[in-house]
């Protein structure tokens, strides 16, 4: 078994002829946000991945071997609820209703900006279809928002952009945001 150790998040810095030549593993949700699993490469090899606890491994992610060897990671096709506004009785606002419902349970959803998707619940599909929502059951690749308190030590995928945002507001907000007066950097605004 070769032992995986890192990832790369999507890829960065290495050269797309690489990607290109790299072998590929197609995993589902449930096994991408898991930091240990085995899986099975497109060459055939069998991988043991040990990532650091925390790591959610995101569709375009590369995992490095032990013996340097890439691995492409490819979000698997899995079943999934796709949530919809109704046109012929609602909204789209009615996607920000049930985002903000859904969010109140904790349930784990892609959010995009004609649908939302999440893992299949019955309980679930009932509510939104009382809430006037179409939802219908399909296959396809599922990558859940990581949440606005992703630990940085956890690569959170596109979303997360590896910076404390109270510096960065700090460092480049008071100084660039230009509305026209000063402000003292050691008071925080309330957003």
């Amino acid at each position: 078994m070769l032992s995986v150790n890192k990832l790369i998040p999507q890829g960065r810095g290495l050269a797309r002829v690489l990607l290109r030549r790299a072998a590929s593993v197609e995993l589902d949700w449930d096994v991408r946000q898991k930091s240990r699993f085995d899986a099975t490469d497109s060459s055939g090899r069998s991988l043991g991945v040990f990532l650091a606890r925390g790591t959610i491994v995101r569709g375009g992610d590369v995992l490095v071997a032990e013996d340097g060897s890439l691995i492409e990671v490819k979000a698997a096709a899995q079943p999934v609820m796709v949530v919809r506004h109704c046109a012929e009785h609602g909204s789209p606002h009615d996607l920000l209703r049930a985002a903000y419902h859904l969010g109140n349970r904790h349930v784990q959803l892609e959010l995009r900006a004609d649908r939302l998707l999440l893992e299949p619940d019955h309980v679930l599909a009932d509510m939104l279809r009382h809430m006037h929502l179409l939802v219908n059951q399909e296959h396809a690749p599922f990558e859940p928002e990581a949440g606005a308190y992703a630990s940085g030590a956890a690569h959170a995928g596109a979303h997360d952009h590896g910076h404390d945002h109270a510096q960065k507001h700090d460092q480049h907000d008071h100084d660039h945001h230009g509305h026209g007066h000063e402000h003292d950097p050691k008071r925080s605004h309330k957003h």
